[in-house]
């Protein structure tokens, strides 16, 4: 009984990946693509989660966390990068960037 349970929780993580994957390719702007990206690594985090319980290993834990880690630090660099075309600005240059440019806080 807990293999169809597990089969059919890695057959719908695998189908919504794929759609995810269409989202990434066909995403209209940036931020979408982006997002589809970060929501395909936290389905891939489930299915690494889904996997490890199905064979009964509980290092696949560990290694689904640090995979789920991996994808918030990445997600976080590309957005500032393509914010500010550089992953090397301090915080004083980002507030000089906004008193330049006119922006309220």
């Amino acid at each position: 009984m807990m293999d169809w349970v597990n089969l059919i929780g890695i057959l719908s993580m695998a189908l919504a990946m794929a759609i995810m994957l269409g989202r990434l390719f066909a995403g209209p702007s940036l931020y979408d693509r982006v997002l589809a990206a970060n929501s395909f690594g936290t389905k891939t985090v489930l299915l690494l989660l889904i996997f490890s319980l199905m064979v009964g290993r509980a290092d696949g834990v560990d290694i689904a966390l640090l995979y789920a880690l991996i994808n918030f630090i990445a997600t976080i660099a590309i957005l500032k990068f393509f914010r500010y075309r550089s992953l090397e600005i301090a915080l004083a240059q980002m507030s000089l960037r906004r008193a330049i440019d006119g922006e309220d806080d």
